[in-house]
This record gives C-alpha cells, sequence and structure tokens, in this order.
C-alpha cells in the first residue's frame, strides 16, 4: 500500500507538468483557457499569465482580454481580435500577427521579437517598451522613439 501511494506521489507531477497539459498560470482562468481552445472567442477573459505558446488563435475574438504576463511566443493570431486587451509584459516573440487588430490594446513592456507584424493595427495602442528586435514589421504605424511628427518639429524644423 505505501509503495502505491508513493508511486502515485511520483506520478502526479509528471501529469502536471507534462508539455502536452495546458494549464494556466498565475490569475489566468483555466475556465477561459479552455473555451478559448474550444471556442476561438474568449473575450474580456482573464488569461492572464497563461502559456498559449503556439496556440493557433487565427482570428480569435479576445477583445478586452486580461493577457497581462501571458506567454503567446510562436503562437498565430492571424486576423485576431484583441481591441483594448491588455497585454503589459506578454511574450509575443515569434508570433505570427498579421491583419490582427490592437486597437486600443496596452502593449507596455511586451516583447514582439522576431514576431510579423504585416498591417497591423495599433491604432490608439500603448506601446511603450516593446521589443521589436528582429521583427517584421510592414504597413503597422509601430515607431522607434517616439512619433515622426515630434522628430520633425524638434530636429528637422530647427
Amino acid at each position: 500500500m505505501l509503495l502505491r501511494s508513493v508511486l502515485l506521489a511520483l506520478a502526479l507531477p509528471v501529469f502536471v507538468l507534462s508539455p502536452a497539459h495546458v494549464s494556466p498560470a498565475h490569475g489566468a482562468s483555466e475556465a477561459d483557457v479552455q473555451r478559448l481552445e474550444i471556442t476561438g472567442a474568449c473575450p474580456d477573459c482573464d488569461l492572464s499569465g497563461a502559456d498559449l505558446s503556439t496556440f493557433h488563435l487565427i482570428g480569435a475574438d479576445l477583445r478586452g482580454a486580461n493577457l497581462q504576463g501571458a506567454n503567446l511566443s510562436d503562437s498565430n493570431l492571424e486576423g485576431a481580435d484583441l481591441t483594448s486587451a491588455d497585454l503589459t509584459g506578454a511574450n509575443l516573440s515569434g508570433a505570427f500577427l498579421t491583419n490582427a487588430v490592437f486597437q486600443s490594446a496596452i502593449l507596455d513592456g511586451a516583447d514582439l521579437s522576431s514576431s510579423i507584424l504585416h498591417f497591423t493595427d495599433v491604432s490608439d495602442a500603448s506601446l511603450e517598451n516593446i521589443d521589436i528586435a528582429d521583427a517584421q514589421v510592414i504597413g503597422t504605424p509601430i515607431s522607434v522613439g517616439g512619433p515622426y511628427e515630434d522628430y520633425e518639429d524638434n530636429v528637422v524644423g530647427e
């Protein structure tokens, strides 16, 4: 009986830590993660800290979702709607973000390195201290060091 209990105790952590088992982390709601996986829609969900790396979220509805600190590395968010979502400190490295909508979203401190941002809508989004090293940015109005108008007014106009 003792041997059976010990074996069960040793087997349980293997299941919990298995990469095939997706579990939410930090404040993420397990029900919200499952809802996103099943339906591809989870507006206003709490997915903070969730490991969503390599997920295929093409066209997903994540409007207003809390994705603070979430891991979305190498995920496919093509055409996804993240309007007003909070992605503070999220990892989007290597993510495919073509035609995604981040209108009025918060991406402060997000890692967008090596991501693909083709015609991504970032209008009115907060993009403070983002990492876009090695990212492919085409048709997406992201500027490094502030808007060009500030540069033009302060340097070119002098």
